[in-house]
Parts: C-alpha cells; sequence; structure tokens
C-alpha cells in the first residue's frame, strides 16, 4: 500500500467516525425519524421511541441540538411548550439512515436464516 493511499484510508476512517459519532448510537437516528414525522414535545418523542429513558432522551436532544440537526423552541405559554423540530441539515442524513435500515434488515434475517 502506498503512502498516498493510507492517507486517503485514514481519512476515510475519520469521517466515518465523525458520523458515527453524530449519528451513531441507539437513540439519535430513532429520535430524528420520531421528530420528522410530526412527534415535536418531549412526551411525543418518547412515546414514539420504544425503551428510552427521559434521561438519555434529554442527553441525546442536546447532542442532537449542539450537532445542528434539531432545534428547540421554548414557547411563552403556560404551562411552558418546548418543540423540536429537525433542520434542513438533518435532512442530508436520510439516505444513510436509509442505507443502515437495509443492512439492518438484511443482518437481521441473515441471522434468522439457518441455512447459511
Amino acid at each position: 500500500m502506498t503512502e498516498e493511499v493510507a492517507l486517503q484510508i485514514k481519512e476515510l476512517i475519520l469521517h466515518v467516525q465523525d458520523t458515527l459519532y453524530v449519528i451513531g448510537g441507539k437513540w439519535r437516528l430513532p429520535i430524528i425519524i420520531a421528530i420528522k414525522h410530526g412527534n415535536h414535545r418531549f412526551k411525543d418523542i418518547k412515546d414514539f421511541v420504544p425503551k428510552i429513558t427521559n434521561r438519555v432522551l434529554s442527553a441525546e436532544l442536546k447532542a442532537l441540538e449542539a450537532n445542528k440537526l434539531i432545534t428547540r423552541k421554548v414557547h411563552d405559554t403556560s404551562p411552558i411548550l418546548v418543540e423540536y423540530r429537525i433542520t434542513e441539515y438533518a435532512l442530508s442524513v436520510k439516505e444513510v439512515a436509509n442505507a443502515m435500515g437495509d443492512w439492518g434488515r438484511n443482518h437481521r434475517k441473515k441471522l434468522k436464516d439457518k441455512g447459511d
């Protein structure tokens, strides 16, 4: 392997790590999907994403906001209403999410197939 190829591979690994950092883990893509499909309030998101705790959801929403994938808007009402929306930038994750979903579906099928 040439030094140039090695540098390209290292750069690719760095970009994959960046992607996994932002959307990786068990919860971030499901949260983005929940918000995209009309679940804008904390409780609605929590009800839509199976088995997520309040603490984890709160932390993940903060991380998604910090990475500019969602916005948080506090309405001046009584009681206070907080809504989350996906950003235009979050839409760029769609192809990655679809590819991950396809791969996961195929992987689950492969694990269930006894013939392989």
